[in-house]
């Protein structure tokens, strides 16, 4: 395992990592390294590859957040992924650490999310509204945690800041989420949001294959962790 990015699986076709949160997934106008950049020196160094390393990125999670992201180490395997993303064929479960309380302990929510280009956000709309593309996402109460309650969520679509946006707007932003509601900051500038587990179809083998995410170092995470696996 490298030490800067943890492989949960790795082949011919694939690199399947559990990113750290903070990290950016591709690089932006910060030129903070990214994670492309860390698996392209990874398989630099690892298969000792002279010139350009190829790498595609067929979906992303936001820099705060941490856990499963999918890489394509071939071209093909990429176009193969980048349609199984599309037509939402891949299943994603999210963990997230929210602020008490929760409306119900199971729920699905609808909304119509608008991006805010300028402000990097979105804004959610009970009722479809121009330009506002239709967000859905179920989650359930997992664990209670001291002052927060811990919720598995699983996207039926994929819109940008969807769990965070559409959280918040039922009053129960994500722990360290300034940007959406959240009163402090968690230290690091994570927000306590993780991709946890992914299945999708193997784009050469056309096997079903699925993934975890361990979870970040931290001490509400292995808590929630711990009273989930007992």
């Amino acid at each position: 395992m490298n030490k800067d990015l943890p492989i949960i699986y790795e082949d011919n076709h694939l690199l399947v990592v559990n990113k750290p949160p903070g990290m950016l997934v591709q690089g932006d106008h910060t030129g903070d390294s990214s994670l492309v950049d860390h698996a392209k020196n990874y398989i630099k160094e690892k298969y000792h590859k002279p010139g350009n390393v190829y790498i595609g990125l067929p979906h992303r999670i936001d820099r705060p957040t941490s856990g499963i992201v999918v890489l394509a180490k071939t071209s093909k395997a990429l176009s193969r992924l980048n349609k199984q993303f599309s037509s939402r064929e891949t299943e994603k479960t999210y963990w997230a650490i929210v602020k008490k309380p929760i409306p119900s302990d199971t729920a699905e929510l609808i909304h119509y999310l608008k991006k805010n280009q300028k402000k990097n956000k979105s804004f959610a709309y009970d009722n479809a509204t121009k330009e506002a593309k239709k967000a859905i996402l179920h989650y359930k109460k997992i664990t209670e945690l001291k002052n927060y309650v811990g919720l598995e969520v699983d996207l039926e679509t994929g819109r940008h800041h969807q769990i965070r946006c559409q959280l918040a707007t039922i009053g129960n932003s994500i722990k360290g989420d300034l940007k959406y509601g959240f009163p402090r900051s968690n230290p690091d500038g994570s927000i306590h949001l993780h991709a946890r587990n992914m299945t999708l179809l193997h784009p050469v083998k056309k096997e079903k294959m699925s993934f975890q995410a361990g979870m970040p170092d931290d001490v509400l995470w292995k808590e929630m962790e711990k009273q989930v696996d007992s």
